[in-house]
C-alpha cells in the first residue's frame, strides 16, 4: 500500500487549493475528517524549537510576541538521497534550499494574508520539507497561545488564538501535541489546560516535556515523563532544545540532535527514560501512529466522501436524462448504463482499453515459472523412491517393475500441480476483478447514481467468484484426470531387470540399490515433466473458458435476472437522488471537485490492500 500520510497530504493541499480549511459550511468539510497533529503550546514554551528539532533545520520565524499568526502546515517527506529541499504549496514550482529564505516567504506570506498587522488568519500556510533526515509526518504549527495582546492587536487576539487552537483540537480526528516547559509548573501549562478541555481522558494527546535541561538545581521531571503527576494514554516524551547561546552561534541541528540523546544518557535521573525520549523518537513515534490512525479511518472517509459526493451531485442531476417514472423506463435505463459498463470492461480484456495483456501475461510467464519450481528434484530423492516403493510392495516384494511404487511416485508429484493451478486462477481472478473497478471508474453514466455503481460492481465481482469456482474445479480436474489414469506406453517402454543383463538369481531386495532407484526416479521425472508439459497448454485453456470467456459472455446476467423481479420502488432505489441532496443544493461545483479527487486517491488505496 502507498504511504497514507502522503495520501492524506495531497488531500489536505487538495483542500486549501479550493478553499476547504475547516470553515463553517452548510456541507460536512474534508478538511475536519482528516487525521491530523496539531501542535500546541504557549508562547515561552519551546514548541517552534520542538518542530525544528524534528525537522532537524532552522526554518521557523522567530521573534517576540505572537510570530505564527496563520496554521503553517507542514509535511515532512523522507528521501533516501539528495539534497534537502523545502516547496510551499502557493509556490509549487519554486525550491528552496535555503531555509533562511523558507523562514522569510512564511513571514511575507503571513503578511499577504493578514497585512502587516498582528493579526491571525485561519488560512493555512503548506510548507512540505524533503529531507533524508525526516520521518514521514505531518504537523499543523498553530499559533502560540498567550494571555495578553500587545501594541497593534486587538484586545480580543487572545480568545481568537485560544477559539483557533480550539477549533482544531476539539476535532476527534485531530491529535494533539502539547507542548510543555519543564521549568514551569505543569498546573500552569496552556497546553496542559486546553488540551484537558477538548481531551479530558488524554486518549489523543501526546505530552512533549521541553527545557527539562533548565530546571532548577535539585529538581527534575521524572514524575512528569513516567505519567505520575499527569497521565496520558500516551507516555510523556522528554526534549532538550537547543539554547539561545547556541542558536546565536548557528549550532547544527543534527549536532543538537546527538547532545539530547547523549544528555538523556548521561544524566542518572533519565538514564532508564533515555530510549523514548529526544526529538528523533518523538518524530517516529508520531509518524507510526499517525499511519494507524489514517489507516482506521480510511472506511470512514470512504464513507463521508461517498455521501458528500451525493449531494453535491444533486445540483448537476437536473442536466442529465430525466429519471422515468415507471417500472419498465427505470429497468431499461439500468440496462442501458450496465451495457455501457460492460461494453468497455470487454474493450479491456480485447486489447481495445489496456489490461486484457495480463492475463496473457500469467500463462506465458507465471504459470511455467511455477511449474519449473515445483521441488520434483526432493520429492524424487533417492531416499524418498526408496521408501514409497518399499511401502508400496508392502509385505510381498515387486516381481520386474514395481508398478505400485511407480504409480505412487508419479500421483504424489503429480498432486503439487494443483498449487500453480490453482495460483492461475487465482491470479486470472484478480486481474477480472481490477478491470471490473478500472471499467466502473471509466463508466461516466454509473458516477451519477452511486448506488447503482455500487450494486453493478458487488454483482460482478459475484459472478467472478462463481466463474473462478468452477475454473477451479475444471482446472483441477484435469489434475486430477493425470493422477486417475496413467499413459500406459510409459509402462510397456520402462526396461526390465533381466533385459538389461540381470541375474534373477540375485536376491529380490538386490533390486533396491542406488542405480536402480535413481533409474526410477528417472523415469518418473521424466513422466511427469510429460504431463507438466501438457497440462501447461491445456490450464489456460480451461481458465480462458471458464472465467474470461465467461465473463465477456456472462458477467451481469444473473444481475439483470434480478432486476427484472424487482418493482418500481426498488428500481427507483438505484436512481433517486439522496433525500440530503434536496437539502443542500447551494454546494459549490469546486467542492465536487475536490471530492471526486479525494474519493480516486481513496478508492486506489482501498483497492490496493
Amino acid at each position: 500500500m502507498e504511504n497514507l500520510i502522503a495520501l492524506v497530504n495531497r488531500l489536505q493541499r487538495a483542500c486549501t487549493a479550493l478553499g476547504d480549511h475547516g470553515e463553517e459550511s452548510a456541507l460536512p468539510t474534508l478538511w475536519d475528517a482528516l487525521p491530523s497533529i496539531a501542535v500546541v503550546g504557549g508562547q515561552s514554551s519551546g514548541k517552534s524549537s520542538v518542530l525544528e528539532s524534528v525537522v532537524g533545520k532552522d526554518f521557523l520565524p522567530r521573534g517576540s510576541g505572537i510570530v505564527t499568526r496563520r496554521p503553517l502546515v507542514l509535511q515532512l517527506h523522507r528521501i533516501d538521497e539528495g539534497r534537502e529541499y523545502a516547496e510551499f504549496g502557493h509556490l509549487p514550482r519554486k525550491k528552496f534550499t535555503d531555509f533562511a529564505a523558507v523562514r522569510k516567504e512564511i513571514a511575507d506570506e503571513t503578511d499577504r494574508e493578514t497585512g502587516r498587522s498582528k493579526q491571525i488568519s485561519t488560512v493555512p500556510i503548506y510548507l512540505s520539507i524533503y529531507s533524508p533526515n525526516v520521518v514521514n509526518l505531518t504537523l499543523i504549527d498553530l499559533p502560540g497561545l498567550t494571555k495578553v495582546a500587545i501594541d497593534g492587536q486587538s484586545e480580543s487576539i487572545v480568545m481568537d488564538i485560544e477559539n483557533m487552537v480550539r477549533s482544531y483540537i476539539e476535532k476527534p480526528n485531530c491529535i494533539i501535541l502539547a507542548v510543555s516547559p519543564a521549568n514551569q509548573d505543569l498546573a500552569t501549562s496552556d497546553a496542559i489546560k486546553i488540551s484537558r478541555e477538548v481531551d479530558p481522558k488524554g486518549e489523543r494527546t501526546f505530552g512533549v516535556l521541553t527545557k527539562i535541561d533548565l530546571m532548577d538545581q535539585g529538581t527534575d521531571a521524572v514524575d512528569i515523563l513516567e505519567g505520575k503527576a499527569y497521565k496520558l494514554q500516551f507516555p510523556w516524551i522528554g526534549i532538550v532544545n537547543r539554547s539561545q547561546a547556541d542558536i546565536n552561534k548557528n549550532v547544527d541541528m543534527i549536532a543538537a540532535r546527538r547532545r539530547e540523546r547523549e544528555y538523556f544518557a548521561q544524566t542518572p535521573q533519565y538514564k532508564h527514560l533515555a530510549h523514548r525520549m529526544g526529538s528523533e523518537h518523538l518524530g517516529k513515534v508520531l509518524s507510526k501512529h499517525l499511519e494507524e490512525v489514517i489507516k482506521s479511518r480510511i472506511p470512514g472517509l470512504q464513507s463521508l466522501i461517498n455521501k458528500t459526493i451525493i449531494e453535491l451531485e444533486s445540483e448537476l442531476s437536473r442536466l442529465g436524462k430525466p429519471i422515468a417514472t415507471d417500472a419498465g423506463g427505470k429497468l431499461y435505463m439500468i440496462m442501458e448504463i450496465c451495457r455501457v459498463f460492460d461494453g468497455i470492461f470487454k474493450e479491456h480484456l480485447d486489447g481495445v482499453r489496456p489490461g486484457g495483456d495480463q492475463v496473457y501475461n500469467v500463462f506465458d510467464n507465471q504459470l511455467p515459472a511455477a511449474l519449473k519450481r515445483l521441488p520434483f528434484d526432493k520429492h524424487l530423492a533417492m531416499e524418498n523412491v526408496r521408501k514409497l516403493i518399499t511401502e508400496a510392495d508392502g509385505y510381498q516384494p515387486h516381481l520386474i517393475a514395481p508398478e505400485q511404487g511407480y504409480r505412487r511416485l508419479i500421483e504424489t508429484a503429480l498432486i503439487t500441480i494443483k498449487g500453480p493451478s490453482e495460483a492461475a486462477v487465482d491470479a486470472v481472478h484478480g486481474i477480472l476483478k481490477e478491470l471490473v473497478r478500472k471499467s466502473i471508474s471509466e463508466t461516466v453514466e454509473l458516477k451519477q447514481y452511486p448506488s447503482l455503481r455500487v450494486e453493478v460492481g458487488n454483482a460482478a465481482v459475484e459472478s467472478l467468484n462463481r466463474m473462478k469456482e468452477e475454473s477451479r474445479k475444471a482446472t483441477l480436474q484435469l489434475v486430477d484426470m493425470e493422477c486417475s489414469y496413467l499413459t500406459v506406453d510409459f509402462f510397456r517402454k520402462l526396461p526390465q531387470d533381466v533385459e538389461k543383463g540381470g541375474n534373477p538369481t540375485h536376491s529380490i531386495f538386490d533390486r533396491y540399490n542406488d542405480s536402480y532407484l535413481r533409474r526410477v526416479g528417472s523415469n518418473v521425472l521424466s513422466y511427469v515433466n510429460m504431463v507438466c508439459a501438457s497440462l501447461r497448454n491445456s490450464i489456460p485453456k480451461s481458465i480462458v473458458y471458464c472465467q474470461v470467456r465467461e465473463a465477456k459472455r456472462s458477467l451481469l446476467d444473473h444481475f439483470f435476472a434480478e432486476l427484472g423481479k424487482r418493482e418500481a420502488r426498488q428500481l427507483g432505489t438505484l436512481l433517486d437522488e439522496d433525500p440530503a441532496v434536496m437539502q443542500r443544493r447551494l454546494s459549490l461545483s469546486k467542492r465536487l471537485e475536490l471530492y471526486r479527487a479525494a474519493q480516486a486517491e481513496i478508492d486506489s488505496v482501498a483497492w490496493s490492500k
